[in-house]
């Protein structure tokens, strides 16, 4: 077929694909060279000081550690998704399974949409206004996962309404013909065949919620010290991100800050590889 082109076409097409190629060069590049410099620069770090992980920091003693910021993130991660789960896939299921006026679900398809583009800055200042302020929760973990929740909410219902979508219309008839009803279906029928799409939404909000930092530092705080799960809901409290910004720009121990990034970044990688996975077998799964 290229043979047929004319010498102009055939130039246009070869120096098309030569972009291509350049472009993919390129992002393999800055991918492997800023995994590779961040767990570079911060591994030795953690080699040489592992205690750094399970240490309280301590400005007197003159000791750094990250074990409040690791059991921060641990405790609003898991806020957060106990939160935003069943809102987010309760709604998917009603806009899906329910809802008959298709102009409501269009707009509200529109207003997550919209949500998902609104930079995380914004988050922290509405969340710091109405949770913060208006809600009374201060300045606290509490507060740092309500925001986080709004955040990720149209990740997590976008995410099940498409995997709602996937679900044949002749499982729910078939179910429909043996007596069962509306929820019923959905309950052991619809769910049970979606539920990978509905993992892989979680673990791309366990990603989100991970990197978030802006939001974070408007409502959460910036404290380093260890609580229960309970306590540290009401306290204000820092996660890794947020440490990150602490040692690095305020207090200038760039190692410190180089070990949490390597310890993110392996954390961004295995979400990464997780949800690949999830993906393949939802695409099994699917092909069926």
């Amino acid at each position: 077929m290229i043979g047929k082109l004319s010498a102009g076409r055939k130039a246009w097409c070869t120096m098309m694909k030569v972009f291509c190629y350049v472009s993919l060069v390129v992002v393999v590049v800055l991918t492997a060279f800023m995994l590779f410099y961040v767990l570079f620069k911060g591994l030795p770090e953690i080699v040489r000081n592992p205690s750094l992980l399970w240490e309280t920091p301590s400005v007197r003693k003159g000791i750094d550690g990250i074990l409040p910021d690791i059991l921060n993130t641990i405790y609003i991660v898991f806020a957060t998704l106990v939160m935003v789960l069943p809102i987010g896939v309760g709604s998917a299921i009603y806009l899906t399974e329910y809802a008959k006026n298709r102009t409501l679900v269009s707009v509200i398809e529109f207003a997550a949409e919209t949500l998902s583009g609104i930079p995380s800055i914004i988050y922290g200042l509405v969340g710091m206004l109405v949770f913060v302020q208006f809600c009374g929760f201060g300045t606290s973990l509490l507060a740092g996962a309500a925001t986080l929740v709004v955040m990720n909410l149209p990740t997590i219902l976008r995410t099940t309404q498409e995997s709602l979508k996937t679900v044949p219309q002749s499982y729910r008839e078939g179910a429909f013909a043996l007596g069962a009803g509306k929820w019923r279906v959905i309950r052991t029928v619809v769910l049970p065949t979606c539920i990978d799409g509905i993992i892989t939404g979680c673990i791309l909000s366990i990603g989100r919620i991970l990197g978030e930092s802006a939001a974070l530092l408007f409502t959460a705080g910036l404290a380093h010290k260890v609580y229960g799960f309970v306590e540290a809901m009401q306290s204000s409290g820092a996660t890794l991100t947020v440490a990150l910004y602490v040692y690095a720009s305020e207090r200038g121990n760039f190692a410190v800050a180089y070990a949490i990034a390597a310890i993110l970044m392996i954390l961004t990688v295995i979400i990464n590889i997780a949800t690949t996975y999830m993906g393949r077998i939802m695409e099994r799964r699917n092909g069926q």
